[in-house]
């Protein structure tokens, strides 16, 4: 048994079983993933893909008992690595982050200039996504943390930490007559909001599912009539007069988006949380723990080592 027959099986699930794919990924080929998938399943005396012909379709029983563990080792075979590295190659390495849009262009700057002042030798990888994405790569092992407000918690195999809570703000051109309304010192509220045509997050991005949750719970249906996955698309539309954004608060600036007004959404729709996702199991080298910290102050070495430790679906203090 060794690690080149585990990584082939590994590919095999995550690429669907097309064994062309998994040689481009291996850089091998194809013949050669098929040699080693046999010599493992002959020496496990199991098989582990149902074939069709040349072609494999799916896992078998003891297959789908086997990847698992496939998973494991070749995490700790990675964690082994990633240990010795903190010793040989100290401050030295590389940090990949996957984020959604709205993270990656108004959350993380700052932390990642303040981390890279203090590592100038650790090279970072910036991946965005969608929540889902975010999700898949740290399930993939291509990230070392992830940061979303959406589904992250969804996944028993990752650790969803509490980062930062965060509300929507509705953005509108100047002279809009909610800007007035706002200045004149009037309430906002759910159903005259609705009277405007809405520009807004896709489904499933940056605390959607809490507008739509809002309008739900006092029986309106809005007119949403474009939506996007980043806040700077939906800004730019609401500058050419399409209708009224609903908008991370954090998105918002007063010097940079100037050609628009804000007006305060907390008590339209309910708080959001902003979390980090880890793969539980996963060895983080030092400065990994120090971005952590960079970002989210609370997530100190201990809290993040301790929560690591725990039963996976534990729920979270937050």
């Amino acid at each position: 048994m060794n690690f080149q027959q585990l990584r082939s099986v590994r590919e095999t699930v995550r690429q669907g079983f097309n064994l062309t794919e998994v040689a481009a990924v291996l850089h091998t080929s194809q013949p050669g993933v098929s040699r080693q998938i046999r010599e493992l399943e002959d020496e496990l005396g199991i098989d582990i893909f149902v074939r069709v012909g040349k072609r494999l379709t799916g896992l078998t029983p003891p297959g789908e008992t086997v990847l698992p563990i496939v998973e494991r080792l070749l995490q700790e075979a990675g964690n082994l690595q990633r240990a010795g590295a903190d010793f040989a190659q100290a401050g030295q390495g590389t940090l990949t982050i996957a984020a959604t849009h709205s993270q990656a262009r108004y959350a993380l700057p700052g932390a990642v200039r303040d981390f890279r002042e203090r590592h100038p030798q650790v090279q970072l990888h910036l991946h965005q996504g969608t929540p889902q994405q975010v999700a898949r790569m740290l399930l993939d092992g291509e990230a070392d943390i992830g940061i979303a407000t959406e589904a992250l918690a969804q996944y028993d195999a990752l650790l969803a930490l509490p980062c930062y809570r965060w509300t929507h703000t509705v953005v509108v051109p100047p002279g809009h007559p909610l800007a007035e309304e706002a200045a004149a010192g009037q309430a906002l509220t759910l159903q005259r909001l609705a009277t405007f045509p809405l520009i807004t997050y896709e489904s499933g991005y940056t605390g959607r599912a809490h507008i739509d949750e809002a309008f739900a719970k006092v029986g309106l249906a809005p007119e949403i009539v474009l939506v996007a996955m980043d806040a700077d698309v939906i800004k730019t539309y609401v500058e050419l007069g399409m209708g009224v954004g609903i908008v991370a608060a954090i998105a918002f600036d007063e010097e940079r988006d100037r050609h628009l007004r804000a007006i305060d959404g907390r008590h339209l729709f309910a708080a959001n949380m902003t979390r980090l996702g880890i793969k539980r199991g996963s060895w983080l080298r030092d400065y990994v723990y120090e971005f952590i910290a960079t970002f989210a102050a609370p997530l100190t070495r201990a809290v993040v080592q301790q929560a690591l430790q725990g039963v996976p679906g534990e729920p979270l203090h937050e």
